[in-house]
């Protein structure tokens, strides 16, 4: 059955539309002659018991009025008493007993082949002396049959015409049904990029697929620039501390000193260090923009911010203070690498740029869970507040730090689980980033 139906699958969709519709109309048609040679073959039937009947009514008055059943014998026309046997002095009836015991009971019935059909049927009859009898009388109805079986066959012949006839009409209406849409295939396969389909002013199945495949098209041609973008940023953007490196290896190979060896292996180091979390934020943001990501999980946001300021260290007298604000506990859906990633990222870019003091509030607001990070920095000018989730984004380069990539990354993160950022500033007009995270409900201990 698999076979079948992975052969079927192959088929071209216009060839399967027309073997349906002709199926389904040799099937209706054969149906519809068999009916009709049905009706054709009762009424026959019909016809000839009402003749037969007439008949053996008038036989039956003669009975009634006395006139001996010798004078009344025919070959088609025999007096029987109820048992089946003669009284017309004729020979035995050509009939079964269970066949005169049904003509007995008033039915009627057909014998022989197709070349000798003969329908029997009798009516009772009562003589003077009150005797019952049988008047059973014959008709042949190898004519009618035969006449029935050309009409069968001339039917069988119509319906065959007629599926033919179907099947062709089919195969025209589905070629122009479908004409439009091979048009709208090869305009797309030939649309250069940035051009869409044209819609057809009708509201019908074929407007909705031009906009489908214009929403398509629209789609493919952002990720396209969008891919191109991020290759050329990327490119940008690892090409500085590999030249960084390599010009460091290179001022050290051809100036070997001996007093310069430390610093120029930290620099090297730095560098290193630099290109290897620029490369993890890079493999992080494709994976989640690929959809690879874990179950999710109940996670603490508030041990996870926790640990977050013990992994930022920091106890400086020039570094930022660092302060958890988190009245209950909170759980939100996601997984512990996600929520590390997104709150390393948001602490590292608020000490960037934070003059004394940063801020970690954790607050359950219904159906989610607020994260909000602030400093007392400089700020977010208004016009870029939307510009700092897009990747190699950097306000302030010369406040130094990464490559742009960690809003974008808490950004992919976030909205991978159902969540939202945004940017916005505090009152004392510092840098302010808020996180809502889909909450779950706070497990009972």
């Amino acid at each position: 059955m698999s076979r079948v139906r992975r052969w079927w699958s192959r088929r071209p969709l216009r060839l399967r539309i027309t073997l349906v519709v002709g199926a389904v109309a040799l099937v209706a048609l054969l149906a519809l002659s068999r009916l009709a040679v049905s009706l054709l073959y009762d009424t026959m039937l019909g016809a000839a018991d009402a003749e037969l009947r007439g008949d053996a009514e008038v036989v039956a008055a003669q009975l009634a009025e006395g006139t001996p059943a010798q004078q009344l014998r025919h070959p088609e026309r025999r007096v029987v008493d109820t048992a089946g046997t003669p009284v017309d002095g004729g020979p035995p009836l050509p009939l079964e007993p269970p066949q005169l015991r049904a003509l007995a009971s008033g039915d009627a019935f057909t014998v022989g082949n197709f070349t000798e059909l003969r329908r029997w049927l009798a009516v009772p009859a009562v003589t003077p002396d009150g005797s019952p009898r049988l008047v059973v009388v014959t008709s042949d109805i190898v004519g009618g049959a035969i006449l029935l079986a050309n009409a069968a066959f001339g039917l069988l012949i119509g319906a065959l015409m007629v599926a033919a006839a179907v099947v062709l009409a089919a195969w025209m209406a589905t070629r122009a049904a479908l004409r439009p849409v091979d048009r709208m295939r090869t305009a797309a396969a030939a649309l250069p990029p940035g051009e869409r389909l044209p819609v057809p002013v009708a509201r019908d199945e074929l407007r909705a697929l031009a906009e489908e495949f214009n929403a398509l098209l629209a789609r493919r041609d952002e990720a396209v620039a969008r891919l191109e973008r991020f290759t050329g940023d990327a490119a940008h953007e690892l090409r500085s501390p590999v030249a960084a490196i390599r010009a460091q290896a290179e001022v050290a190979v051809m100036h070997p000193d001996p007093d310069l060896t430390e610093e120029t292996l930290r620099a090297v180091v730095d560098e290193a260090t630099r290109l290897t979390t620029m490369l993890s934020d890079l493999l992080a943001l494709t994976r989640a923009d690929a959809g690879q990501r874990p179950a999710a999980e109940p996670v603490d946001l508030v041990a996870a911010a926790r640990a977050a300021m013990a992994r930022a260290g920091g106890g400086a007298v020039d570094e930022p203070v660092l302060q958890l604000v988190a009245p209950t506990p909170a759980e939100v859906g996601a997984s512990s690498s996600e929520v590390a990633l997104v709150i390393d990222n948001l602490v590292a870019n608020a000490r960037r740029y934070a003059r004394s003091l940063v801020r970690i509030s954790v607050l359950p607001a219904g159906r989610v869970v607020r994260l909000v990070v602030e400093d007392d920095g400089p700020g977010i000018p208004e016009a870029d507040r939307h510009r700092i989730f897009d990747r190699f984004v950097r306000v302030a380069p010369e406040a130094g730090g990464g490559a742009g990539l960690g809003l974008a990354l808490v950004a992919a993160l976030v909205g991978g689980r159902g969540g939202s950022v945004t940017a916005g500033a505090t009152p004392t007009g510092g840098g302010r980033i808020e996180v809502r995270w889909p909450a779950l409900p706070v497990r009972e201990t």
